[in-house]
């Protein structure tokens, strides 16, 4: 039987993983506090800053298959030393930025660079690669689970930071941690998995870039599988970035807001961890039906409760445990489906449709708040896409269609 435990370098690329993704990840999902303060100061509506962050998730995903591909060609390491470099820049810039057209080059364009370059798509492939197939899920699920404790830690930071010192110096902050990504990049250099038993692969060619994406496009599994995970993408922006404002509406404070986002990310920790064990043991697609589901009866619940802290909280750790769950399953999937050798891109082209989601989540709350004053029409439809995402996911499997 081969030897499934992890090795020492792959141990050293998961922690460092997991540094830069809660770093990343953490920095990313405190944006929500910025809204309102920004959007103050300067007498914008919600739909501007709204507008930013929707861009950011539609650059963010467009551009993702495109650097996965360089991460495949040029190694990990290198792409997400520049991410972290691009990430930089751009927080500096935002904590200047007094007009939406420099919000949206800074959040919107810069920080979507950045975060194709420095999250889970690039990092978790990478993870993958150099893991055991036995022990995928569950790398991936380990990584995973480190941007939620980012999220965790950075947000009551940043909200700290916001009420003493200003949304600008919170920004200043943020950007001098994230420059910490550039030097971690380096722990990113585990070499790929290779079976004891290689005599087939060597005598079998290997697939082009070419090739592999017209497997892709024929394969209808794997845009269903996309298909989901717009679904994922469009609940994880809205509740993130608008939730905040929808508790100030009604009568609560940012510190109630930051500590439900709070809880989010802690026990995401327990919930993407958990999804990349049950990952390695049951299926993966009907472990993403029954998350979908639950987040619906989750909002649905939410909604109907009487509004309280009780009650906020509450949802605030059922959504954490099924908050980025979706992530090692979804990226286990496609590295079952395609193999290791091009899963930066091929899991990029599934993120993208997250990101379209993403981008619709965010910036629809913001049209629909300032249309209506309230979240209603997003909130019903958060609703209806998590039937859509139990529905999806009958027509996934994980088939091998090219083996490692």
């Amino acid at each position: 039987m081969s030897d499934t435990r992890f090795s020492k370098p792959l141990i050293y690329m998961l922690i460092g993983s997991a540094i830069i993704l809660a770093l990343s990840l953490g920095v990313r999902h405190a944006f929500g506090l910025y809204l309102v303060p920004m959007s103050h100061e300067f007498g914008w509506g919600h739909n501007v800053f709204s507008l930013a962050i929707a861009m950011q998730n539609l650059i963010w995903g467009a551009v993702q298959p495109v650097t996965g591909a360089f991460a495949d060609k040029y190694g990990s390491k290198i792409v997400v030393a520049v991410g972290g470099a691009l990430y930089t820049l751009g927080l500096l810039l935002m904590a200047v930025s007094s007009s939406g057209l420099l919000l949206n080059l800074s959040v919107g364009l810069i920080l979507g660079l950045a975060l194709s370059a420095t999250s889970f798509p690039v990092l978790l492939s990478a993870v993958g690669r150099a893991a055991h197939p036995e022990k995928r899920s569950l790398a991936m699920g380990i990584a995973s689970a480190a941007g939620s404790f980012g999220q965790f830690i950075m947000l009551p930071s940043t909200l700290l930071l916001l009420q003493s010192a200003g949304w600008s110096a919170a920004l200043m902050v943020s950007a001098i941690l994230i420059a910490f990504i550039v030097p971690l990049a380096w722990t990113l250099k585990a070499p790929a998995y290779t079976p004891n038993n290689i005599s087939a692969a060597i005598h079998k060619p290997a697939l082009s870039v070419k090739e592999i994406l017209v497997i892709a496009k024929n394969h209808k599994p794997f845009w269903f599988l996309s298909l989901g995970f717009f679904v994922c993408g469009f609940q994880v922006v809205f509740i993130g970035i608008h939730l905040p404002g929808y508790l100030i509406d009604h009568g609560f404070d940012a510190t109630t807001g930051t500590v439900f986002l709070a809880l989010v990310g802690l026990f995401n920790i327990v919930g993407t961890y958990t999804a990349g064990w049950l990952g390695g043991k049951y299926s993966k697609p009907y472990l993403l039906m029954g998350l979908y589901g639950l987040r619906g009866i989750a909002i649905i619940g939410f909604l109907l409760l009487p509004l309280s802290t009780w009650t906020i909280y509450s949802f605030g750790v059922i959504m954490g445990l099924l908050w980025l769950s979706t992530v090692p399953l979804t990226n286990g999937i496609v590295a079952n489906m395609f193999g290791i050798k091009y899963l930066s891109m091929l899991s990029g082209i599934v993120f993208f449709t997250h990101q379209v989601g993403s981008f619709f989540g965010g910036w629809l709350g913001g049209v629909n708040h300032d249309m209506t004053g309230n979240y209603n029409m997003i909130w019903m439809f958060s609703i209806l896409l998590s039937v859509f995402g139990v529905l999806v996911h009958f027509f996934v499997n994980e088939e091998h269609v090219v083996h490692d």
